[in-house]
């Protein structure tokens, strides 16, 4: 006798979601710790989200948070780093801890979900490469000497590079002043490519990477205190695919001056001396070069000294690109603000009077598998700098 059909003829539903839905619409979307727990639940979950194809679109979903660190003590001194997300609806999930190091190795560059790392000692400053979302590791051990300016995608190759600089005081006999290029994996030495990026006297911060090119506004030391207002007429730029060196125009603004990727383009910010208003001048048109002043930002003093019970502006102020949103970010010891564009406070966060301190460096985590780190001598997975 055939069974009676349910009421309305409708088919029950399947127990479990399709697994395109299951993968593509659901654990891409997941952060990678999150990704890695479902990896244990069964080995379908497993080789889902092991291909390269998943690995890479979902890198492309995590957002880029900046990167800030702390430190903690327990028997022993170690850095803890985290992201802060300013739209997380509750406090305990905006910050979001990524990994604990030992405390003498400090962030220098990102970019793909890598870091490269330094460690200093009276001898050299070392560097290494980082994956903290897989926790792999590895020395960099032909980079003695060298000052590193920039990490970039090296689009024919597909390689991680690194721009380096050598200064005249650590010149080698068999080496030259000026910029070298660095494959991450190689086991060449830095290849010069030219000279300097810029005087001796020029500070570069943080360069932006847009438009397959690293820009900095240059920093120009000067020793007579009444030039300190002067700021550069250019930007530095380096091409990452030509690997060459150039310069684009400028706009007139003061000597403390950063520049940071905005919305595809590139966008210069400066702050007054006593830290409490913020101009911002955006790239409109990057093949003219013409540059337009778009905000000028007072920063909600009172309502910050009194968070942070201080009396003093020593605190440092960037400018980040949040889901399209102009976002200035105010850090002090352990308090973070994020302040908008009308300079109204949007949020803020305390770490229990912990030490918390902003990196001019953003994180994008990546489960994606590099195959250079087994090619570095002294590879390691879960061992130092890790804890």
């Amino acid at each position: 006798m055939a069974k009676a059909p349910r009421a309305g003829g409708a088919t029950p539903p399947s127990r479990s979601l399709p697994e395109e839905i299951l993968v593509w619409e659901i654990f891409v979307r997941l952060p990678t710790k999150s990704v890695l727990r479902c990896r244990a639940v069964c080995r379908a979950w497993r080789g889902a989200t092991s291909t390269r194809d998943f690995l890479l679109a979902h890198h492309a979903r995590q957002p880029s948070l900046p990167i800030f660190c702390g430190s903690e003590y327990d028997g022993a001194r170690h850095e803890y780093f985290v992201g802060f997300d300013h739209r997380a609806a509750a406090a305990d999930s905006q910050l979001q801890p990524v990994v604990r190091l030992d405390d003498s190795f400090y962030p220098e560059a990102s970019c793909g979900g890598l870091i490269i790392f330094s460690s200093h000692s009276k001898a050299a400053t070392c560097y290494s490469v980082c994956n903290l979302a897989t926790r792999q590791h590895a020395p960099l051990r032909q980079l003695s000497g060298f000052h590193l300016l920039g990490m970039y995608p090296h689009s024919p190759t597909g390689e991680y590079r690194l721009l380096l600089h050598r200064t005249l005081t650590n010149l080698l006999p068999e080496d030259q002043a000026g910029c070298y290029v660095f494959a991450l994996g190689s086991d060449q030495p830095p290849r010069y490519i030219g000279e300097p990026v810029a005087a001796a006297s020029t500070y570069l911060h943080t360069p932006a990477l847009l438009r397959d090119s690293l820009h900095w506004y240059p920093v120009h030391r000067q020793s007579d205190p009444q030039q300190y207002h002067i700021g550069s007429k250019v930007v530095i730029v380096f091409n990452t695919t030509s690997e060459l060196l150039g310069q684009m125009r400028a706009p007139g603004v003061p000597a403390r001056s950063l520049v940071f990727e905005m919305d595809a383009t590139l966008g210069i910010y400066s702050f007054d001396e006593d830290m409490r208003t913020v101009d911002i001048w955006v790239l409109q048109n990057y093949e003219s070069e013409v540059w337009e002043w778009v905000y000028s930002v007072k920063l909600p003093v009172a309502e910050i000294k009194e968070q942070i019970r201080c009396l003093y502006d020593n605190w440092t102020v960037s400018v980040v690109l949040v889901d399209g949103e102009v976002l200035l970010l105010v850090s002090y010891v352990g308090w973070m603000f994020y302040v908008g564009i009308d300079g109204e406070l949007v949020d803020n966060f305390n770490r229990d009077g912990q030490e918390i301190y902003s990196w001019d460096l953003r994180l994008k985590q990546t489960l994606v598998q590099h195959s250079f780190f087994t090619e570095l001598d002294g590879y390691a997975v879960n061992a130092l700098p890790f804890v």
